[in-house]
């Protein structure tokens, strides 16, 4: 999976009256807490007004309609979809600028789930090592693991665009290298030497859950729906990434992945900067720490690094187990059962608590084990798929977990430090699930790895008793 997310316009008024008359609550959509009631859509909405504030970025506002974003703003000032608008999808988007803004982020994350195939198909092709391949994405990722909370920091200081495209243009660079490294056989330490410069990528992901954030602070209906709608989107990047990099790996030639990767990273970062209208306000310097001094903030995300190590084994496994033109398209089935869990996840109107979903994830995992086992290919897709299903309501969850920890002024930082996690547990699993595929005793050995991985996620909350209790939803 995992990689990986950092106008001043005439300002509405200042308050909205607590007296105004409610609209009927429709279907798909409750109303939010009193200081932003629903009753703000009948007044005109003023989509891009800077905020003009003295909070003090750690402390937690009073009204609960800031609680999530960034400094104290008027909800008012921000745009608020049709009230009459049933589906919670499409709330979302009748807000302006955010089919745009979506469009490029969608483009710029396809390529985060074919960077690791493409390599895992160019390096084992030249150098006939999956073992070599495995460990050198671990480096690639560990590196970009280490450089992402400073990228997102930046981001958070001097805004998306001023940063994500230069950041980006370097990352493009080190996967260019790496390719024509492997296309000349260089020795293996200018492998991890050059997948080491691939380091910059900024967290696509993180900066575009940082603008639903801010459009739609205050709101925790819609602001659920988007997170749900930003992991499905995850998903369906990992499911048709590995598809499409093993097409053109197998039917032109084996760095062909990673160089259409490239492309499509750096155009949709553009696309995507180019949007100012939705971009967050560049957040005010401070002394503040960082956001790992959050109570809880430690713990949560020890279970993201190992959940990370679920995905990371998962994807090298099933590639070196399938071994041909349809990896791609197995692998991408457990992408496929976590996007349509994720929607449907969206539009519900609870949560559940983490343990429950990292439950659910660590029984499901064994079902690829016993499917490989048979030697059936279908069986082990079908396995995949089901076993997905659990993917993308613990990423919601825990991602809510890490909003509601993490100071408003520090939103993508906190975001970022959740994904790092994330990558590290993927680099780990990555270099794990590549020596059991090499040293399998028996053919269905590496499949081993995402269930213990799943299975300590599970010990970690359950012992740190992270999200042990339902919160609110964000």
């Amino acid at each position: 999976m995992p990689l990986p997310e950092l106008p001043p316009t005439p300002a509405g008024p200042a308050h909205a009256p607590r007296h105004a008359e409610r609209p009927p609550t429709t279907p798909g959509h409750r109303a939010g807490p009193p200081a932003v009631s629903l009753a703000r859509e009948t007044q005109p909405a003023v989509p891009h007004a800077r905020e003009t504030q003295s909070a003090v970025p750690h402390a937690r506002e009073t009204q609960s309609a800031v609680s999530h974003g960034r400094e104290a703003q008027p909800a008012a000032d921000l745009p608020r979809p049709p009230a009459a608008t049933r589906s919670p999808y499409l709330r979302l988007f009748a807000v302006p600028g955010t089919r745009a803004f979506t469009a490029g982020n969608l483009i710029a994350r396809l390529p985060m789930g074919m960077f690791g195939v493409s390599a895992v198909i160019m390096i084992a092709a030249a150098y006939d090592s999956y073992a070599l391949a495995g460990a050198v994405i671990a480096t690639g990722t560990g590196a970009g693991a280490l450089t992402a909370p400073w990228i997102a920091r930046l981001v958070d200081r001097y805004g998306q665009a001023r940063i994500a495209v230069p950041a980006t243009a370097y990352a493009v660079l080190g996967h260019l290298t790496l390719l024509l490294c492997v296309h000349e056989r260089a020795p293996v330490w200018a492998l991890f030497a050059t997948t080491a410069l691939t380091a910059t990528s900024p967290n696509t992901g993180g900066m575009s859950r940082a603008r639903w954030a801010h459009l739609f602070r205050g709101d925790r209906d819609a602001l659920h729906t988007a997170n749900a709608f930003e992991q499905a989107v995850d998903e369906l990047c990992f499911m048709l990434g590995p598809v499409v990099a093993a097409l053109f790996c197998s039917t032109l030639f084996p760095e062909a992945g990673t160089l259409v990767a490239a492309t499509l990273f750096l155009g949709g970062v553009l696309v995507f900067a180019a949007q100012r209208s939705t971009e967050p306000p560049v957040a005010p310097r401070t002394t503040a720490g960082s956001p790992l001094r959050a109570p809880g903030m430690l713990p949560l995300l020890a279970v993201f690094l190992a959940t990370g190590a679920v995905f990371g084994s998962m994807e090298v496994v099933t590639l070196a187990y399938v071994d041909g033109p349809v990896a791609g398209p197995v692998l991408a089935l457990q992408a496929a059962g976590s996007c349509a869990a994720g929607l449907l996840y969206g539009r519900s109107h609870r949560t559940v608590r983490l343990r429950t979903c990292l439950a659910a994830m660590a029984a499901l995992m064994t079902l690829p084990l016993l499917a490989a086992s048979t030697g059936s290919l279908l069986a082990l897709a079908a396995g995949l798929l089901l076993a997905g299903m659990a993917t993308a309501p613990t990423m919601v969850t825990g991602m809510g977990l890490v909003q509601r920890m993490t100071p408003p002024s520090q939103l993508n930082e906190g975001l970022t430090l959740a994904v790092t996690a994330l990558l590290g547990g993927i680099a780990a699993g990555s270099a794990t699930g590549g020596w059991a595929s090499d040293h399998a005793p028996f053919p269905a050995f590496g499949f081993l790895i995402p269930v213990a991985a799943a299975s300590l996620a599970l010990a970690l909350c359950a012992k740190t008793r992270v999200g042990a209790r339902p919160g609110r939803r964000t």
